[in-house]
């Protein structure tokens, strides 16, 4: 596999942060000094990132943390501040799959596997995250919740449709199965309802539950089976937003065919 690959795969860093440890000289390959991060490399290859052999055989584990308001979900904080590397004990190498806002609370998992992050983070494999959202300005109207579902547009483009059930008249579910930054804020700001406290309830298969403030517990064998299963519909399913015909065809018309270029 690609070099890249192997050291997030050995739980050094993110895909992306491995790119950058390779070009700044830090890792070697049967010895010799390697810039390039799509080198191939296989087991039977010794490498080291600052002169500490690196292997893929070892504990791989996943961390379910309830984070608290005031904590960063960052390895290290310039500032001082807490972060949700604190929140667990553990002599392995551990970094968190993704962000919550530092007043954000809520289910983050923390890793040494970067391949199963990666999993977990990208797009393309649509991973759903549920969120509960106390807004200002309540009731919330249905044509509100309607607009959330169906998808709205923010400064970087329109979102994905979104399941949202609305729990209360100042209180909404929404799971969203894309990870732009403080999406579920804009969202709920665009269509008029600022949000006072945002949490995180579900992240794919796995619920925050009864995990308390701060703690922290490892995930079991079939957990970790279940973050590696393909996409199913999680949380809210049953309020998806309904299809729209294509543009320039009526509803229930069938689809052209598209030509293969």
């Amino acid at each position: 596999m690609r070099l890249a690959k192997f050291l997030a795969g050995a739980g050094v860093a993110s895909r992306r942060a491995a790119e950058e440890i390779i070009r700044a000289g830090r890792v070697t390959v049967d010895g010799a000094e390697v810039l390039d991060p799509a080198r191939d490399v296989t087991e039977a290859n010794a490498v080291t990132v600052d002169e500490r052999p690196v292997s893929t055989e070892r504990d791989r584990v996943v961390y379910a943390i309830n984070k608290p308001a005031g904590v960063v979900s960052t390895v290290s904080d310039p500032q001082g501040r807490p972060t949700v590397i604190s929140l667990v004990r553990s002599p392995l190498r551990l970094y968190p799959v993704g962000r919550l806002d530092i007043d954000t609370t809520g289910l983050i998992l923390l890793t040494n596997d970067g391949a199963l992050a990666h999993r977990l983070l990208h797009p393309s494999f649509e991973v759903a995250r549920t969120y509960r959202a106390r807004v200002w300005k309540p009731p919330v109207s249905q044509s509100s919740v309607m607009a959330l579902r169906l998808g709205v547009t923010l400064d970087d483009g329109p979102t994905a449709p979104a399941e949202v059930r609305r729990l209360a008249p100042d209180r909404l579910e929404i799971t969203l199965r894309e990870g732009r930054k403080r999406q579920v804020k804009r969202m709920c700001e665009h269509v008029g309802h600022r949000v006072r406290s945002l949490e995180r309830v579900a992240f794919g298969p796995l619920q925050l539950g009864t995990l308390a403030p701060g703690a922290s517990r490892r995930l079991s064998n079939a957990e970790l089976r279940a973050l590696t299963r393909p996409v199913s519909r999680g949380p809210g399913a049953g309020h998806r937003a309904p299809s729209r015909p294509a543009r320039g065809r009526p509803a229930g018309a069938k689809p052209r065919r598209r030509s293969t270029p």
